[in-house]
Formats: structure tokens, sequence, C-alpha cells
């Protein structure tokens, strides 16, 4: 059984594929995506910083991962980061920043891990992959299942002010986007 809230040694680094190299002063895409806090939420509508970590899919405890899965760089790791922001979301909220998670995972599946690491910020679900097409995200294929690479999209007055790619170790990547927000405030 797999311990989610940390990452195994010697997992394999994802490697910049420019991917992502795209997505700097693009505008977020007006779309309404399902919330694990209910109803629905716009990416566009936000006024101030908003930060969407988008990651590739949370385990549940107790359910296997899918076979091979600690050795595709960069799929590891969603819990640690989940957490990672847990922890930072009041100084993010007190820079005045939003945090959205976001997977290809409905959002009943979220609603699990919202629920059990009593989340203060929304987790969305693209999981008809709309956001991903709109902006052109990075994905790779597993079990049928087409999941998000790991990628952090800072985004001020909706428009993509700077984007973290590829991320790794995850848990670093909330600490990433303080520094980026210290450094323009």
């Amino acid at each position: 059984m797999s311990n989610y809230d940390t990452t195994p040694d010697n997992l394999p680094v994802p490697q910049d594929d420019g991917a992502a190299n795209h997505l700097l002063g693009m505008q977020l895409p007006s779309l309404s995506l399902a919330s694990t806090q209910g109803g629905v939420v716009d990416v566009s509508a936000f006024s101030d910083w908003l930060v969407i970590y988008c990651y590739p899919m949370t385990g549940i405890p107790g359910v296997p991962l899918p076979p091979g899965w600690d050795n595709i760089p960069g799929a590891r790791g969603c819990t640690p980061q989940t957490n990672a922001y847990k922890q930072a979301h009041p100084a993010l909220k007190a820079m005045g920043a939003q945090v959205l998670g976001l997977s290809t995972q409905d959002t009943a599946y979220q609603q699990e891990m919202a629920e059990r690491l009593q989340l203060p910020f929304a987790v969305l679900s693209d999981k008809h992959l709309h956001f991903q097409q709109a902006l052109g995200l990075p994905t790779f294929v597993v079990e049928g299942k087409t999941l998000l690479k790991r990628l952090t999209l800072v985004a001020h007055q909706g428009l993509i002010q700077k984007v973290h790619y590829p991320i790794f170790p995850s848990d670093a990547d909330a600490a990433w986007v303080l520094r980026y927000l210290q450094s323009v405030s």
C-alpha cells in the first residue's frame, strides 16, 4: 500500500519538453468548471492573483496506483503538492492570491481528497478537458485516461504571468509561487 503523503526516493525527474512554453501571456479561458466546494468556478473571473496548480491525479488510500506510476516522470506527488498549498494558503491569501487545484478527475473523486486533507480552497474538475484544450496544456495517458502533466499557472486579472513547469519535487511548488509573488509585490 502506498503512502500518498510522501514521495518515494529515486523518482524520475521530469525534463522540460517545451510543452508549456506557449502559456506565458495567455488569457485564462472563460470556462465554468465543477468545484469541490459546490457549484462551478469560472477561472477567468478572478480580478486579482490566481494560482492554478494542475496535477495528474490523486490516489485514494487503499486503492493501488496505476501500474508503473512511479516510473512516469513527475506523476507521483499530488498529495504532497496539495498539502504544501494547504500550508501556504494563509500566506498566499494574505498576498491577495486565490488558489485552485485542477485535475481531469471528476468532482466526486476529487471530493474524497479535498475532505480527507480538509482543503481551504477548491479543486476543479476538467474531466471533459475543456481547460486543457483551451490552453493546450501538456498531458499524458495512463490506463486510457488523459491526465495533466504537473504545472502551475500564476495569473493576474486573467492573464498568465508565470508558469512553473516542469515541477519537481512536487511539494516545492507552493514555495516557488510564494517567492514569485513576493518578487512582484
